[in-house]
């Protein structure tokens, strides 16, 4: 009997030791770890699960109710514990519902770490460098850096709305998690940047945001891939500066003008959408017309005149004034001023037209062949004086030249313009008007007479004059001829003999008779030879007096032949 009640007690001994066992087995695997459970009931703040342990546990009813929602939650209902003690003070279950999703969630991201898959969660606060992101239950860190591709001022349409993120870094120990949407945007925009690439052509019309603006164009970004827009090609009409046109951010209908598939460069038009207004310039701009403009830019060589929106034309300084020359066409016009111009040229394949803005103003040039002919006499100022004439003042706006040789009938030019000042009044006679040039001749020597043009005129080559000598020199005789009319007799032609071919045998105020071998009427000087002359008395003589072969001698003939001559002068 006592045996048996021996054993009976051992094996009491040993149940309760395996039951022991099993409720510390039990105790160490359940807390710190989730279960499932049942809701057996639901207090006005509080739902009371049942998870298998002596006792049910206890779990705050807003940790089942969603921001601003009611309950979701029934009795019957098996949900998800985190068992955080087996019992507290009162002998309950500590249990939570936020840690067990906690849980699940990291599990979860962590499995979405280690394939690389996208994750939704949803930025809900503002921390310092970045932003606070709830996943499903586990809060991750947003830094400012990857939120968008772009910088992004206001990041109010993102808050609170689902959005993918891609996780960067997990660690479940530190209960850190780094995520970036940038990097889910850039992985997008890869995608459409291929599929973008792969699909484009030339003529395509795409829609785009204006990406960044430079002073050469304007860069677009057509949803994964940028195209440039060039200045030239947003508008028909002159842009200086795409900010003129565009800004940072605008959504702006492009179209495709070139696309390199080897570099992947595309070049992008917006004029080039709307009508092309120099397809109407031939009929809307006649030559010869005239038409009002604004001068859109002035440059050293003219200025721009834009006559309808994308239509310029050109005035060259040339034809700016019609008498202001070699003056800056600043000087003349200004940026933005409304001018009056005439169409001289159109050019539809260039794309060029030639405008006149002197043509729109009386021609002076014209009005002054028309009141003084040529002939008439006029009297101004010396305004300027060079080394080729003066230029004397006709009207305020016009100048005529007095050139050097037209100075005076005696004394040469460079000499004669010495006895001119700025300042000076002269009289002088209008030579000629070419308006075309926009040229006034004058003449002052033209207002006396010319004697010695006269005497020149009669005076014909082969003459034989009677010369003074006014300066012997080793070329040769400077003489005089009659009153005002100078002469050269050079040293070769002073005698047919070599020998006699010395200036020094000569003296000044001797006279001479010597042959006219040319007449420069320009210059009013003659070239003569006494070598000339005496070839041509020998010449007569052996005309007159018979040759050698009769028996005379070369030197009886010409002996005759002067004495008949001096005769003859007697």
């Amino acid at each position: 009997m006592s045996s048996t009640n021996d054993a009976l007690a051992a094996a009491m001994t040993e149940n309760f030791a395996d039951l022991l066992a099993e409720s510390f087995d039990e105790s160490v695997t359940i807390e710190g770890s989730v279960v499932r459970g049942v809701v057996v009931s639901i207090d006005k703040d509080a739902v009371i699960i049942d998870v298998g342990l002596k006792s049910e546990g206890r779990v705050p009813l807003k940790e089942f109710t969603p921001p601003g929602q009611s309950p979701s939650i029934t009795i019957g209902d098996e949900v998800e514990v985190y068992v955080e003690r087996m019992e507290d003070r009162n002998g309950q279950a500590m249990l939570s519902r936020e840690k067990a999703r906690r849980e699940e969630a990291w599990a979860a991201l962590e499995l979405a770490h280690d394939k690389q898959e996208r994750v939704t969660g949803v930025i809900f606060g503002k921390v310092k460098g970045g932003f606070t992101v709830d996943l499903d239950g586990a809060t991750a860190f947003l830094p400012g850096s990857q939120v968008d591709i772009r910088p992004v001022r206001d990041l109010g349409p993102l808050m609170g709305t689902p959005q993918p993120f891609q996780i960067l870094k997990i660690d479940r120990k530190r209960g850190n998690i780094v995520v970036s949407r940038r990097a889910v945007l850039e992985e997008s925009r890869a995608e459409a940047r291929s599929e973008l690439v792969s699909n484009l052509q030339e003529g395509q019309v795409l829609s785009g945001v204006v990406k960044n603006i430079t002073d050469y164009g304007a860069f677009v970004d057509l949803g994964g891939v940028d195209g440039l827009l060039h200045v030239t090609d947003i508008a028909w009409r002159r842009i200086n500066h795409p900010s003129e046109a565009l800004q940072v951010g605008q959504t702006v209908e492009v179209q495709v003008i070139r696309f390199n598939t080897e570099t992947q460069r595309i070049s992008l038009g917006m004029k080039q959408l709307q009508t092309d207004p120099w397809e109407a310039a031939q009929a809307n701009f006649q030559i010869g017309t005239k038409v009002s403009g604004r001068v859109t830019n002035i440059t050293d060589y003219g200025a721009f005149v834009e006559l309808s929106d994308g239509v310029e034309g050109l005035v060259h300084v040339s034809e700016m004034s019609w008498t202001k020359k070699n003056v800056h066409p600043g000087k003349i016009v200004s940026t933005s001023q409304e001018v009056d111009v005439m169409v001289l040229d159109i050019d539809s394949v260039k794309r060029r037209i030639s405008l006149g803005l002197k043509q729109c103003s009386p021609n002076p040039w014209e009005s002054f062949a028309d009141t003084y002919k040529a002939g008439t006499e006029i009297e101004g100022e010396v305004r300027n004086i060079t080394e080729f004439g003066l230029f004397v003042g006709l009207t305020e706006e016009i100048d005529g030249l007095v050139h050097l040789s037209d100075i005076s009938w005696d004394v040469a030019g460079d000499e004669a313009i010495q006895s001119y000042n700025k300042g000076d009044m002269v009289k002088a006679k209008v030579l000629e008007v070419d308006v075309d040039k926009e040229r006034i001749s004058l003449g002052i020597k033209q207002l006396v007479e010319d004697t010695v043009g006269e005497s020149l005129s009669n005076i014909r080559r082969g003459d034989i004059v009677t010369c003074s000598i006014t300066a012997v020199t080793d070329g040769g005789l400077e003489v005089s001829v009659g009153e005002g009319i100078s002469g050269f007799i050079r040293r070769s032609d002073l005698s047919r003999d070599r020998a006699e071919q010395r200036p020094e045998r000569f003296a000044v105020d001797e006279k001479v008779d010597a042959q006219v071998t040319n007449v420069d009427g320009s210059a009013r000087k003659l070239t003569l030879s006494i070598k000339a002359r005496e070839m041509a008395e020998e010449k007569q003589a052996m005309a007159e007096f018979g040759s050698s072969d009769s028996g005379a001698s070369l030197g009886d003939i010409l002996g005759a032949a002067l004495a008949k001559r001096d005769g003859e002068k007697n």
